[in-house]
């Protein structure tokens, strides 16, 4: 998984350059008042740092919709080239009026870094350590900032600090970020097969997985392009011998995979146990049992361990056995159609319409009975050391099932997509070889006879690029996506009113305000140079924070982490109001200040900071993400304008303890919000958390109907 990591480790440093950006307008907001005497003017003030909010909310209005038609990679490097450009402006700004055009540029920089590193870490980075990997952007973020506030403090000790040269060291970085952009980052794979570049994409999925088998995760990416129509939650008995083979042929149901070969047999289970019945607690989102359900049941470690729990999946996808062509499984291929993608599959050349998942057919297609025969007992690997080719990573399968209609010696019918997994604590028969598991069963997803008969890639499929085309707003109103956009844009709401932003460039400011240079007196050092040093600090003090949280993101979960930080984030605010209600001593309440808004830092940055947008860019289908990330980016630049404004004003009016007071209450708020409506996603793939989100929100709309 290096590859993953490498390109996750470049992607973020436009993350580290907005850190940079955050702690140097701290600190050089302080000089840039006494410059341009904006003491009594706070409403400028605000608008200098505001003004990189603004730029990154007008860039964000477009960003979603520009990225699905440029792509990801393209999209970052503009981003570097505004971030560049952004600093030599603000370096050279002789007016109030060039540094706001230069920080203008660079909020444009901001804003499509912020909005697409974390969607292109999620779709280049496997479901076991994706949560890990999107936690990368807030710890270069940290590191940026600590980067920046030594800088700041180092010039701060100068006897004419010089503003503009902090603002204007931003280009430095810019170009490295340019130069991994360019030699460094390839295109998201999803992306790639949303535009039908196949080949293309397999080739970037070998060199980010490190393996050449990479067709599981291919005809995953293809399946992830649209929801399923019809999806229903079923369990199966699967693998073994007995009492699978013992029961009558009617319930028999093979499962196949996108390579040659067929599956082993496996049998509904009537009783629907497990994850298809879920008891809620009241007020509670049913999808939130869901999700938690298939948690439960989840062997131990699964994330890390792949599909070692799917032995017979290893097997029944096999190329040993009894292999079956793809021109087999379809009469019409057998029949000569002559069509070019069928000659070139035959071939065996590579291009894009040949990269195919064979057992995606035509609505109605026949083949005999005589055809299907199971798997080989010698391909059943029992530790299943190789990777399976079915595996599409955190123990989910993919596989297909065929569904039947009359006929003595033909089936007729078509192909239904399964997500499988294993569920541990059920009753099984005693042949070693078996074992439960729950199954989400859809339509697959390219699985129009137009589509197929006008455009065939490989055996009978249909284009990918054709299943994204003709997006419309309507594409948001489908339950699934209706009930993500509840989730991601509550939270981001919650978490800028929750007040980040405004400490986040106040900080230097707040600790003035808070008396935290007399702790810092007796060393010479100035009040102003004491709340960047202590800043600086704090940042450092994040970073190891930071590292725990990822560490704990695909092991405790989103939503153990946001339900178990939040509380600490009540705590130091409901402090810091108690620090400024009473008089304990201007060393004390120096200290009560400084401690608090570090707990608060530290916290932030393990929960709050990192999840929302981790969870924004994994509950969206491909489809629709774009537009949908866009939305939410869009509603988290706004609160962060609000938020960011209105501080001056209501520091001056309020005070700081009123302040904290209302961010305490948010808190609570958005902890209420996440224990009612926030699922937990890891260690599971996009596609399938999609997916379940598509048939919890239908499930709630048919309960509220009854």
């Amino acid at each position: 998984m290096s590859g993953s990591v490498l390109v996750a480790i470049a992607a973020s440093v436009g993350n580290m350059i907005q850190g940079w950006d955050n702690a140097c307008i701290a600190g050089a907001v302080l000089y840039i008042k006494k410059e341009f005497n904006l003491q009594s003017e706070p409403t400028i003030e605000g608008l200098i740092v505001a003004m990189s909010l603004i730029g990154a909310t007008l860039v964000t209005t477009c960003s979603g919709a520009v990225s699905d038609w440029l792509g990801r990679r393209p999209m970052l490097i503009i981003s570097s080239v505004l971030y560049f450009f952004g600093g030599l402006v603000m370096l050279w700004s002789p007016n109030v009026y060039i540094l706001l055009l230069g920080r203008l540029l660079d909020g444009l920089g901001i804003g499509l870094a912020v909005t697409l590193v974390p969607v292109y870490i999620s779709e280049t980075s496997p479901p076991e350590i994706r949560g890990s990997l999107n936690t990368l952007p807030q710890f270069m973020g940290s590191g940026g900032m600590f980067l920046s506030y030594c800088m700041v403090f180092g010039m701060s000790l100068m006897e004419s600090p010089n503003w503009r040269l902090m603002l204007g060291v931003l280009s430095i970085p810019s170009l490295f970020y340019f130069v991994f952009m360019i030699f460094f980052l390839p295109e998201s794979p999803r992306w790639l097969v949303s535009k039908g570049r196949m080949l293309e994409a397999k080739r970037i999925l070998q060199r980010l997985r490190g393996r050449d088998d990479v067709a599981g995760e291919m005809a995953l990416l293809v399946e992830g392009l649209v929801i399923g129509g019809e999806t229903s939650i079923e369990e199966y008995i699967i693998g073994g011998h007995g009492p699978i083979h013992d029961i009558e042929e009617a319930s028999k149901i093979n499962l196949y995979g996108h390579d040659e070969g067929a599956s082993l047999i496996a049998r509904p289970i009537a009783s629907r146990q497990g994850s298809v019945n879920y008891q809620h607690a009241p007020l509670v989102d049913p999808l939130v049992t869901l999700f938690s359900s298939v948690h439960e049941k989840l062997p131990d470690g699964v994330a890390s361990k792949g599909s070692a729990f799917f032995p017979h999946f290893g097997s029944m996808f096999s190329d040993n056995g009894n292999p079956i062509k793809p021109e087999d499984w379809d009469e019409e291929s057998i029949g000569g159609r002559g069509d070019d993608s069928q000659s070139d599959h035959a071939a065996g050349h590579d291009s894009d319409d040949n990269l195919h998942s064979p057992l995606i057919s035509r609505q109605t297609t026949t083949f005999d009975k005589a055809t299907i025969q199971p798997a080989s007992q010698e391909s059943i690997r029992v530790n299943n050391e190789q990777l399976s080719s079915a595996d599409i990573g955190g123990g989910w399968q993919l596989a297909w099932k065929w569904s039947k209609k009359d006929g003595q010696h033909k089936m007729e019918g078509g192909f239904e997509r399964i997500y499988l997994h294993q569920e541990i604590g059920a009753d099984l028969p005693a042949d070693g070889e078996s074992f439960q598991a729950a199954a989400l069963v859809s339509h697959p997803a390219i699985y129009s006879k137009d589509l197929t008969d006008q455009h065939p890639v490989g055996p009978a499929m249909a284009h990918p690029a054709k299943a994204t085309q003709g997006l419309s707003w309507s594409d948001l109103l489908e339950p699934g996506v209706k009930h993500a956009l509840l989730v991601g844009i509550g939270l981001q709401i919650l978490q800028q009113f929750s007040g980040i932003s405004g400490v986040l460039y106040y900080t230097p400011q707040i600790l003035e305000e808070a008396g935290v240079g007399v702790l810092l007196s007796n060393f010479g050092i100035s009040s102003t140079s004491s709340s960047l040093l202590i800043s600086n600090v704090i940042t450092l003090l994040m970073l190891p924070c930071i590292a725990v949280a990822m560490r704990l993101m695909d092991i405790s979960g989103r939503r153990t982490l946001l339900l178990s930080t939040i509380p600490v984030l009540i705590l130091s605010l409901i402090v810091l109001v108690i620090g400024g209600l009473v008089n304990l001593g201007s060393i004390a309440n120096a200290a009560i200040a400084t401690t608090s808004v570090i707990v608060y830092f530290c916290c932030f940055v393990m929960g709050f900071g990192p999840i929302p947008n981790i969870l924004c860019s994994e509950i969206f289908p491909t489809r629709v993400r774009g537009i949908c990330i866009a939305i939410c980016a869009l509603t988290f630049w706004i609160c962060n304008i609000i938020v960011t404004y209105s501080l001056p004003l209501l520091l001056t009016s309020v005070g700081l303890t009123g302040v904290f007071a209302f961010y305490a209450i948010v808190c609570i708020i958005s902890w209420v919000f996440v224990f009612l409506k926030v699922p937990e996603t890891k260690g599971m793939p996009l596609e399938v958390i999609t997916e379940f989100f598509s048939v919890g929100a239908k499930q709630v709309a048919e309960a509220k109907k009854n």
